[in-house]
């Protein structure tokens, strides 16, 4: 695909992704899913400055091919999901780039089921994008827009129905990230009868995930031990990742999670077909799940790829180790405030420090780096990279080395031996600069 990624159409704001793209996206979006009538589209945004830019961008353009596009303004990518596939909507857009930095921003297309669109209809709007045409809507065919705060309130509704347990004595840090969950976490936790401590809640446009959220939850840490909390909460940008900080302040990722859900779920009877996992996510997962008699199934990265194999298999449960985490029988993606509520839930009803829950978990060592490159997929398919790879295996060590689905970056993966893996995963970044010096 040429403008979309694992996660939508993501880059830098005005530069890789302009407010004259949005319109075009709005455009399309009015005139294929009108399908014989008027089409009714559902538009949020999270917190970033560029956020407003795009989202009238693409509200105009809707309207101009026939569309009534209805706001609901900032809130999450789980919710503009929720809505969508609740109250009837043709399609909808959430306008974010997630965790990345502000100055970047992002389109998530949904289709009437909540699902992210399929590479088919994405192709298409690409194909539109790049130069296809479309009549523009004329008298009373003219499309508008309407505020629909109703419809995140109708999700806020929501969230408070799932927990089974009232959190009355719990005490919860929340790390919002400055960024979509600012306004949503706190209230439904409150409502729950939580005692509720929160960083990340005081967003200006310009500060969402700045060393805060589910990419820097040191700050989360900190707030737990300083306050001797229960747990804590740490959201991203759009707050579909969730990453949890147990009663001692450590940090616990997607895998963590997963293992607490998957074994609550064993234990219920309720596991279905199993967890769906990705290729990066931890090697003592697979184990620790395996003792339990839990299948894993594994897929590539991309929580969108997680849902249509948990679809695919009927699984109640998938995710990765960035806090996408996925209950099928709630949520149609991830959604990090869903998380955090079925978390606080377990621990209520087991009586359960989140401590406790992990036992039997034991992660392998694992060694991450990143190097910023634009043409990554070629990086990747070098004969430098290559040879790494195939070292670093002969020594012991899984090696993943693939380019993001969402920022110019590729990524790298060493798990092993702690020694091996640093090693290998020093020697990938050294092959992956060479294929990058050779091009």
């Amino acid at each position: 695909m040429k403008y979309f990624g694992t996660d939508g159409f993501r880059g830098r704001a005005n530069e890789t992704l302009t407010a004259i793209h949005a319109f075009r996206v709005g455009r399309f979006l009015g005139r294929h899913f009108a399908r014989g009538g008027r089409a009714r589209i559902a538009v949020g945004k999270d917190t970033r400055r560029s956020s407003y830019c795009f989202e009238y961008a693409l509200a105009a353009g809707a309207a101009a091919s026939g569309a009534d596009v209805y706001l609901l303004h900032v809130t999450t990518t789980p919710s503009v999901s929720f809505v969508v596939r609740t109250e009837g909507f043709d399609c909808g857009v959430m306008i974010s780039a997630s965790h990345n930095v502000f100055s970047d921003n992002g389109l998530k297309l949904f289709g009437a089921d909540g699902e992210k669109l399929p590479d088919g209809e994405l192709a298409l709007v690409e194909d539109y994008l790049d130069g296809g045409t479309l009549p523009l809507a004329t008298g009373e065919e003219m499309g508008r827009t309407i505020d629909f705060v109703a419809g995140r309130n109708r999700y806020l509704a929501y969230l408070l129905s799932v927990p089974r347990a009232s959190f009355r004595g719990l005490r919860v840090g929340l790390d919002c990230a400055n960024g979509s969950a600012w306004a949503l976490a706190k209230t439904v936790f409150d409502a729950l009868g939580a005692q509720v401590w929160c960083i990340g809640r005081t967003p200006d446009g310009t500060n969402i995930n700045a060393d805060c959220g589910s990419t820097h939850p040191e700050g989360l840490a900190e707030l737990v031990r300083l306050h001797r909390l229960d747990a804590g909460f740490a959201f991203d940008g759009d707050a579909d990742r969730c990453i949890a900080v147990d009663e001692r302040g450590e940090i616990v990722d997607g895998n963590g999670i997963l293992y607490v859900c998957a074994k609550e779920l064993a234990e219920r009877g309720e596991q279905g077909a199993g967890v769906v996992t990705t290729v990066v996510s931890n090697g003592g997962l697979t184990r620790a799940l395996g003792r339990l008699g839990v299948a894993v199934h594994c897929t590539q990265v991309g929580d969108k790829f997680v849902a249509e194999e948990m679809a695919r298999r009927g699984s109640m449960l998938g995710g990765e180790p960035s806090g996408h985490i996925v209950f099928r029988r709630y949520a149609t993606t991830g959604d990090g405030i869903l998380t955090a509520l079925k978390i606080a839930e377990i621990m209520v009803e087991r009586k359960c420090p989140l401590s406790v829950l992990l036992r039997g978990y034991r992660p392998l060592p694992q060694r991450t780096r990143t190097v910023p490159a634009a043409n990554g997929a070629e990086l990747v398919a070098s004969g430098e990279v290559a040879r790494a790879v195939a070292e670093a295996e002969a020594h012991g060590v899984r090696m993943i080395v693939r380019p993001s689905g969402t920022e110019p970056l590729v990524r790298i993966l060493a798990e092993g031996e702690e020694r091996a893996a640093e090693e290998a995963a020093e020697q990938a970044v050294r092959a992956v600069l060479a294929a990058r010096e050779a091009l």
